[in-house]
């Protein structure tokens, strides 16, 4: 799949030579559906290095095996709130967990619905925009022409990608983007890693 991708973005001249500092795409995925959300979710406008210690707060509430949607409904908001989680957040992680436990959310079923599917379910959840929706779709599903017009990260690297002075707004991302098709995950996980601070993305 890869292999077919780099050629479809290497006729991209800019792009290739991304490719070409950046080397072979290795996109880590996580199978387990609800980890990723609960991770987009804590993730949301942090820095890294504060979310990273948040995360490994909230796993350590819950010993060795990431917790279940039941596991942190159980869970008072206080001792949530102890790991570094917003009030808002706290409220975001119950009403996800409430939603998969009443089976509201059928996280295994999403992976047979299209994108579009996906995100409009999981837009549905409070506190899961598009952004964090994408990024499911990206990191869990594995989907590969995913184009997350809204992430900072993906506007910086068009910018740089582009040597432009401002950050390109999403209907320039969209328009670039076309000659990307189907593989948009792919040249956004490249236009990441050619960010510095993106060097540890998955």
């Amino acid at each position: 799949m890869s292999t077919a991708a780099i050629k479809v973005l290497k006729k991209d001249p800019k792009l290739a030579r991304i490719i070409k500092v950046v080397g072979e795409y290795q996109i880590t995925t996580t199978s387990n559906y609800f980890e990723s959300l609960i991770e987009a979710i804590i993730t949301q406008q942090l820095a890294g290095a504060a979310a990273k210690a948040i995360s490994k707060r909230f796993r350590g509430l819950y010993g060795k095996r990431f917790p279940k949607p039941i596991d942190v409904l159980k869970t008072s908001d206080s001792k949530l709130r102890k790991t570094g989680l917003s009030g808002m957040k706290v409220k975001y992680i119950k009403d996800l967990s409430k939603n998969i436990e009443s089976k509201k959310l059928k996280l295994r079923s999403l992976s047979r619905l299209s994108d579009d599917e996906i995100v409009e379910q999981l837009t549905q959840v409070k506190g899961i925009g598009r952004w964090t929706a994408e990024m499911f779709l990206i990191f869990s599903l594995g989907r590969m022409d995913v184009l997350p017009v809204g992430d900072l990260g993906l506007k910086k690297g068009v910018q740089l990608l582009n040597s432009a002075s401002e950050l390109p707004t999403a209907a320039e991302i969209e328009e670039l983007a076309e000659k990307w098709r189907p593989y948009r995950t792919v040249a956004t996980w490249y236009l990441w890693k050619s960010l510095q601070k993106f060097d540890t993305i998955g």
